[in-house]
């Protein structure tokens, strides 16, 4: 519908027909329309432009947002016209900004004229956002050249911000007029002369051939180019991302860091791949952006509607008498394919659900995220856990300790081109969501030594090859490692897994999978497998009872993450504050574990818990429930010693009752400390 409103006389979006188009229309003189265009801004956006000659500073370049779904309803003919030739009709859009700005100063409006406004297309609710004009990266052809478009990706690099001319005044001999030149980018930024003058007097071409510079016209622009490489979470398997390279200009430099999911509006050109000897020089796509949305906090594009949320509370209406019944009903969901491991499950579902975060007075921030760490025998199911957690995260990144790319983890500075850019690693590609790293311990040495302020602090701060800033990962991390030869349960965990203590404090749970001999488990586990075989295994979306497909279980953690934020109640404060303090007391595990960061993590755990049972307040069982998380992650010391290996923890036939006789246990051991106190 759109087209047959901007073409009518073309059935086709190809260049040949839009230049057929033009043809015919005899639309030859672009500031034709600067008037509608100024008609426009001073009845819709008056506002932004009283706000920005209010500015005292005459020298900056000022954006003037305006909404594309808007100018279409409009002035449709416009529209189109900047669709089709936005090189051409952005410049005079800029144009009429100026000339409204003087408008309005005219009108007695106090305020300082400004050299350089430059109007920045929203294409959001238009249908720049149609498939056609919105492709994916790795969609991008050749018919998108010149034509307004719109990608979504994530930046994976950065370079520095220069200084790039923009703009030079040549004078024509012949007619004593002077008209601007632009440089070009297919040319490697240089500026090339008309072969005749642009100039038209009376509706003629002057046709002069001869120019003359015009001195101190010279107009220079911020410049840094990004890179934008598409979400993966979209990608079928196999399938390699692809990536585009992004030129951002005055206002819109250093609005984006590596790790942040953007999207680009602009108009598709093409540049000279760098020369290099027996290679043969191409034309890579470059999309030269006028507006630029940052949308982390849009990040997920999980949908809730009120029947699965209506579900979600018939579901826990149906469990009132028995919650724990119904929240393993829940965790067995995460991974069925692995039979039983009740403990990891749990701490799986924590992990991704996650506690609140919180902002003291001061301002500084602790974190809501929560780190778990498998170490375990060969075939214990590490790896099969990992990759079922990255399906259910709406923004995940699966890579090994080595890493992926040069950057490995955390970000790492590269030569592209002769420039210094910045690379993101997967820590920092993973904002917002989950990283998922097997063989945690073969990590490099740079992500060694920055790993640790990436996980607690959530930032990382660069300072490579002139490159200063800092990178935000508020990134759930999800590790996986091999015990370093036979596990010895006499040694603390560091000596076990060659990673620093420092380091493991930093994961509010580490679970040990010991594949010990146990002849009644391996009969149950060999039974489970055959029977599997033999029937198969089917679930049903409708009935949340008995099973919780994969698409159910990742809306109900993405909705209670969004709309429980669990408080603790006194009585919870009470038996976390008690085993922390008896914990500090006993202090036999490992040192670096038993600080304030496990108080956090008892903290983050309950909050969890409580999420995940439907709630906003942190009770007594919550608290407990965390206490056993963390005695899971003790193989030395443990209080409570009614675990027993994770490996090998089944769900309960009666869940309710085998709590309550955990309760018990704890409450009479912080009783007693509290007695001895």
């Amino acid at each position: 519908m759109w087209r047959a409103r901007c073409f009518p006389s073309q059935r086709s979006g190809s260049v040949q027909s839009r230049e057929a188009w033009f043809t015919e229309n005899n639309i030859a003189d672009p500031d034709y329309f600067r008037k509608p265009l100024v008609s426009f801004l001073e009845r819709h956006h008056s506002d932004q432009i009283h706000s920005i000659v209010s500015s005292p500073d005459s020298d900056l370049h000022f954006p003037l947002f305006v909404d594309f779904a808007e100018l279409f309803d409009e002035e449709t003919h416009v529209a189109c016209l900047l669709f089709v030739q936005p090189n051409t009709y952005l410049r005079v859009f800029d144009a009429a900004a100026i000339s409204a700005q003087q408008a309005v100063l005219a009108d007695g409006k106090k305020g300082v004229e400004k050299k350089s406004i430059h109007v920045r297309i929203n294409t959001c609710g238009s249908f720049l956002e149609f498939p056609e004009t919105f492709p994916s990266i790795g969609r991008v052809r050749v018919e998108h050249h010149g034509i307004l478009l719109t990608l979504k990706g994530i930046v994976i690099r950065s370079g520095a911000i220069k200084m790039h001319e923009g703009e030079r005044t040549y004078m024509c001999h012949k007619c004593k007029n002077s008209f601007p030149v632009h440089p070009l980018v297919e040319a490697r930024n240089s500026i090339s002369l008309p072969s005749i003058c642009p100039i038209r007097q009376n509706s003629k071409p002057c046709a002069g051939t001869k120019f003359q510079y015009v001195e101190n016209t010279i107009v220079c622009h911020d410049y840094q180019e990004i890179k934008i490489q598409e979400s993966t979470q979209v990608l079928g398997v196999g399938a390699i991302p692809r990536s585009i390279l992004v030129i951002l200009e005055d206002d819109l430099v250093d609005v984006v860091k590596a790790g942040d999911d953007v999207i680009v509006s602009g108009v598709l050109t093409s540049k000279w791949a760098p020369e290099l000897k027996d290679v043969r020089c191409d034309l890579d796509p470059v999309l030269i952006a006028n507006n630029v949305r940052r949308v982390n906090e849009l990040k997920s594009e999980i949908e809730v509607f009120d029947d699965i949320v209506m579900k979600f509370k018939q579901f826990w209406a149906h469990f009132k008498g028995s919650p724990l019944k119904g929240r393993n009903a829940i965790l067995r969901g995460i991974c069925p394919q692995v039979f039983g491991l009740f403990t990891v499950k749990l701490a799986v579902a924590l992990t991704l659900i996650g506690g609140v975060q919180h902002v003291d007075a001061s301002g500084t921030r602790i974190r809501g995220e929560s780190h778990l760490l498998l170490v375990g025998d060969p075939g214990t199911g590490k790896s099969q856990f990992l990759k079922f957690a990255a399906k259910l995260s709406n923004r995940s990144v699966i890579t090994t300790g080595l890493g992926s790319t040069s950057a490995g983890l955390t970000v790492t500075a590269v030569k592209d081109g002769g420039e210094w850019m910045l690379e993101a690693g997967a820590l920092v590609l993973a904002d917002g969501g989950l990283c998922c790293i097997d063989e945690f311990d073969s990590m490099r040495e740079h992500d060694r030594a920055t790993i640790h302020e990436a996980m607690e602090q959530q930032t990382i701060s660069v300072a490579k090859a002139g490159l200063v800033t800092t990178l935000s990962t508020r990134t759930t991390v999800f590790g996986a490692t091999n015990p370093k030869g036979q596990y010895d349960p006499d040694q603390p965990l560091s000596v076990n897994t060659t990673l620093s203590g420092p380091l493991l404090s930093r994961f509010d749970i580490v679970l040990v999978l010991l594949d010990t001999k146990n002849p009644d488990w391996d009969a149950v586990v060999s039974s489970h497998i055959l029977s599997e075989a033999e029937s198969g295994s089917t679930t049903n979306d409708e009935d949340l009872v008995n099973s919780w497909p994969l698409a159910t279980l990742k809306r109900y953690i993405h909705y209670v993450k969004e709309h429980f934020r669990p408080v603790l109640t006194r009585e919870a404060e009470i038996i976390i504050s008690s085993y922390y303090q008896l914990q500090r007391k006993s202090a036999t595990d490992n040192a670096a574990r038993t600080t304030v960061r496990m108080l956090e993590s008892l903290i983050r755990l309950a909050q969890a818990h409580a999420r995940l049972m439907f709630r906003n307040e942190v009770t007594r069982l919550d608290a407990i429930t965390a206490i056993l998380c963390i005695e899971s992650s003790m193989t030395t010391s443990a209080i409570v010693d009614c675990i027993g290996n994770a490996l090998h923890s089944n769900f309960a036939d009666n869940p309710d009752q085998e709590y309550a006789k955990q309760e018990i246990l704890i409450r009479q051991k912080l009783n007693s400390v509290e007695s001895e106190d």
